[in-house]
């Protein structure tokens, strides 16, 4: 299947930014917050004609795919029927500082894109967009054959919804590098050598906060081949979940 429309569930940093590439790649893109639409009016006015506001259910229901970029801790308030048959890309990450402490991952040892699929049974769950900051999201974006291109780590239980997950990468300016399964998600997740850490540059040592925060947004990434990618994804050692703390990356 050919996306034409990306639904997004969560528009915030990470969603702004996959709306943004989105666009730019001609799709179209329809947005959605726990606000209303009505909370979406500049972002939607910043992305031009080929974006529109909605609610999460409308969104889910417009889109070919849909992205849900929320805080882990709303998973459950996702709209199951709406989601019922779509493939779902899954952006989240694990803050138990954020989200609270979730007992299945704690204590199941489930990783919480195996929890969202638990929770959206009808639909197919993949793993991307998780281990990259939405500042490098948005710029490192390359075409297809680019030598600076960089690659994302997916993961899924099916081999259909992945194949539709690395063609959006594909779109959207990045190769795409299986992982596995939902189960071998873990990974990718917060603390693992693949996450956020290998895309973005060196930082200088003694930056004051507001120079860390300029350094942060006027930085250009580093590229991250697919085979360095598989190579960090290998060399994972699993923790107790929620390991990481929070970054300025995601959500």
């Amino acid at each position: 299947m050919t996306t034409r429309t990306l639904g997004l569930i969560g528009s915030g940093m990470i969603g702004g930014a996959l709306a943004g590439l989105a666009v730019a790649a001609g799709l179209d893109v329809v947005l959605s917050n726990s606000r209303g639409p009505e909370t979406l009016a500049d972002l939607v006015a910043g992305l031009g004609d080929r974006a529109r506001a909605a609610t999460p259910e409308e969104a889910a229901r417009a889109g070919d795919l849909v992205v849900v970029t929320i805080p882990l801790k709303g998973y459950a308030q996702l709209p199951v029927e709406a989601l019922t048959g779509r493939t779902v890309i899954d952006t989240m990450n694990y803050y138990p500082e954020r989200d609270g402490r979730l007992g299945a991952l704690d204590e199941a040892g489930l990783t919480s894109s195996e929890l969202l699929q638990r929770h959206l049974a009808g639909s197919r769950v993949v793993k991307a967009f998780n281990t990259i900051d939405f500042r490098r999201l948005s710029t490192s974006a390359r075409p297809a054959g680019a030598p600076d291109r960089s690659a994302l780590p997916i993961a899924g239980d099916d081999r259909t919804a992945k194949e539709e997950a690395a063609r959006l990468l594909d779109t959207l300016g990045y190769d795409a590098v299986d992982i596995g399964t939902l189960a071998d998600s873990w990974r990718v997740e917060p603390g693992t050598p693949v996450y956020v850490q290998p895309y973005l540059a060196e930082r200088p040592e003694g930056l004051s906060q507001e120079q860390t925060q300029r350094w942060f947004f006027e930085t250009p990434g580093v590229p991250v081949a697919a085979a360095r990618v598989r190579e960090l994804a290998d060399r994972a050692v699993r923790r107790p979940a929620g390991p990481a703390s929070m970054t300025l990356s995601q959500d």
